[in-house]
């Protein structure tokens, strides 16, 4: 069953119920999207599912997840629009709309799941290396995989992000963390709210 959810005051069940389980849709280790090595991957074939209606729509597709909160499974389709322009309730309506009758035909997810079109909001995961160039001089926080010396939150500048690489200037000086073994890279434009 899919509780789609396209705007703040609309939801519709459709589906039916099953098992399956998540895989981030970019492998950040091999590079590339996991839809051109894995062609089950549910995140990844949502991806190229919503790209073109992302693009014909003037916005980015920013991540597409699919992941398991309590009993229930969501499938989140994160969009944005470039530049200083925010995301409406609109957009993820249309997303929605031209999205859904797509995820009916192609039927990659055997299980009910709650379908939800948003946007990044403030306090945005930096999950793909396109992701990084627009907050190049951004306040950000990394967390590691495995502690560096005990410390495994870095907040600081993001200067660089090149070879898979982000390079940080924290208060102790400049750093730099494989992306593979960042947990996250979080941009702190929230911490004043």
């Amino acid at each position: 069953m899919i509780i789609k959810v396209y705007s703040i005051c609309r939801k519709e069940r459709l589906g039916k119920s099953q098992s399956f389980s998540y895989i981030p849709c970019y492998d950040a280790k091999g590079g590339g999207f996991l839809s051109e090595k894995k062609k089950g991957n549910t995140a990844a074939i949502v991806y190229d599912l919503a790209k073109p209606i992302t693009d014909a729509l003037g916005l980015v597709l920013w991540d597409v997840v699919f992941e398991k909160e309590g009993a229930s499974w969501y499938l989140r389709i994160v969009i944005d629009r470039d530049g200083d322009d925010f995301v409406s309730t609109e957009d993820c309506s249309a997303v929605s709309r031209q999205l859904d009758p797509l995820l009916d035909e192609a039927d990659p997810i055997e299980q009910s799941y709650y379908l939800e079109v948003m946007s990044p909001g403030l306090g945005r995961k930096l999950k793909r290396p396109e992701h990084f160039a627009p907050f190049i001089g951004a306040e950000v926080t990394v967390r590691l995989i495995r502690p560096v010396d005990g410390i495994r939150d870095f907040v600081g500048t993001l200067t660089a992000f090149a070879d898979r690489t982000v390079f940080l200037q924290t208060a102790s000086g400049p750093k730099q963390f494989a992306f593979t073994d960042c947990s996250f890279v979080k941009v702190n434009d929230d911490l004043n709210l």
